[in-house]
């Protein structure tokens, strides 16, 4: 944080100064100095702009005032803090952008969860219920123009109309007399879900500084494990009864809490709202690149999230609560790789750091699939330690490789084409698993899809760290105009 002296005065023998915010992620701080001739007392007095998640700085942020230096012009940010200083407008959307992360994890969620489940209950194989999931994921063709939208009329409008309709409709689930409507309501649901996702990553590229995009993505991906870990803690209503699985999903009207602080609080990114040219056209190369990473990755992250909780039902023999339990503890170090991976991926560059942390979180899941007791537990917790550790350069490309007028648009192709490379990985996976493959088998052969991935990674993708968004997508209409605030 940045301070100015606002005021001094001198009383005598005793002075005092008054240092207010100049810069920094406070809607109110103010610091004074008291000095007599034999003591000198310092206040200060501050409010985090950051909602929903200002508890979880409280600390952090109280230490690093106490022993000063830190988080003033002239001192280093603490490793907890994002590279760049943010101000106070960027913190308050982070928070608010964090909150909708949380409702569209839950969504995204959802049906992954329960679909075990709610299959037992109406009686479907495993391929009916890899059917499901992928005409839910086919989906995506509601959330497509939900980002189009957001790329003409901006990303708070689209951002807080689908944070309305995500949780509504997937709540909607709870009713449903046949598997065929369930899957009709999380076939809209979700994808609102998705909608909300990549609008939140857009808008948080478009508003974070050039060293901290990373940062930003991290903190999303954390508050949306949250969200995800609600879905996950609901399952022992599961075990209620045969039909115990809707209960879950009327945990999604939770959700519209955030919907309402959206509509009241979220700003338009300043981005947006300075001229670009509207709708350019899509970049083949960059789109291509990225896409096709994102179709190959999901051949194999796709199925292995969605039939994690058959394997452990039908395998293992672990009940609702158990799968709960094993999916809490496995996954919540997800959250320390977000960090780490947020960190490096800002400070030291992206690609290197997927090169190394797709591939080992890819081994460690198939060997979670492949054994028992122990294994099972550590292979999946390494796992989800280092796919943390990826995701944030993983994803910080999808919004930072495309300039203002069509960001929203693209980051809504590529969703799809991840959700078509994980539809096929979850058919194929499903028609694998019935016809008596083992799930480690199985993995072991999606896991090429990963492989692919990487390769692109390391043959076609840029180094994009500590690049203003300007620079990577110029505008040569644009250039005469006002500079980047990246």
């Amino acid at each position: 944080m940045q301070e100015s002296a606002t005021e001094s005065s001198n009383q005598g023998a005793r002075s005092t100064q008054l240092f207010t915010q100049e810069s920094g992620p406070f809607s109110r701080y103010e610091r004074s100095v008291e000095a007599t001739p034999t003591s000198l007392r310092e206040t200060t007095r501050y409010r985090l702009n950051i909602p929903w998640f200002g508890w979880l700085f409280a600390w952090p942020v109280r230490r690093t005032i106490a022993r000063k230096g830190t988080i003033h012009s002239y001192g280093a940010q603490p490793w907890w803090a994002p590279p760049d200083r943010l101000d106070s407008r960027q913190a308050l959307l982070l928070g608010l952008l964090a909150a909708a992360s949380m409702s569209a994890a839950f969504a995204n969620t959802l049906f992954t969860q329960t679909a075990n489940f709610a299959a037992k209950d109406f009686d479907i194989g495993k391929f009916g219920q890899g059917v499901g999931g992928v005409v839910v994921r086919m989906g995506i063709v509601f959330a497509l123009p939900i980002a189009f939208m957001a790329d003409r009329v901006g990303r708070r409008r689209m951002i807080v109309f689908a944070a309305w309709l995500a949780p509504t409709v997937s709540a909607l689930g709870a009713l449903s007399p046949n598997f065929a409507v369930l899957v009709a309501t999380q076939s809209v649901g979700r994808p609102m879900g998705l909608a909300l996702d990549l609008l939140v990553a857009v808008a948080a590229a478009e508003e974070m500084p050039r060293s901290s995009r990373a940062y930003a993505i991290s903190v999303l991906a954390m508050a949306s494990g949250l969200g995800a870990g609600v879905a996950v803690m609901g399952l022992p209503l599961a075990d209620v009864g045969p039909s115990g699985w809707r209960l879950v999903y009327l945990l999604a009207l939770v959700w519209l809490i955030v919907a309402f602080d959206l509509r009241r609080r979220l700003p338009e990114t300043r981005r947006f709202e300075r001229p670009h040219v509207t709708a350019p056209p899509l970049h083949i190369g960059r789109f291509t690149q990225i896409a096709m990473v994102s179709f190959f990755a999901n051949l194999f992250v796709a199925p292995a999230s969605f039939f994690q909780n058959r394997y452990l039902d039908d395998v293992r023999g672990l009940s609702a609560g158990a799968i709960s339990v094993f999916t809490v503890a496995t996954a919540t170090p997800a959250a320390l790789g977000f960090v780490i991976g947020g960190r490096i991926a800002d400070v030291r560059g992206r690609r290197r750091l997927l090169v190394f942390a797709v591939p080992a979180s890819t081994a460690l899941l198939i060997w979670s699939f492949s054994v028992a007791g122990v294994g099972l537990w550590l292979g999946a917790f390494g796992a989800g330690l280092l796919g943390g550790v990826a995701y944030p350069a993983f994803a910080v490309y999808r919004t930072e490789m495309f300039p203002t007028g069509n960001r929203g648009r693209a980051a809504g192709l590529i969703t799809a084409a991840a959700l078509v490379g994980g539809s096929i990985g979850i058919l194929a996976s499903g028609q694998l698993l019935d016809r008596g493959w083992s799930y480690g088998a199985t993995m072991l052969l999606m896991a090429a899809g990963q492989i692919i991935a990487v390769v692109i990674i390391v043959a076609r993708y840029p180094e994009t760290a500590h690049k203003d968004l300007d620079e990577l997508n110029p505008e040569p209409a644009l250039l005469a105009g006002p500079a980047s605030t990246d």
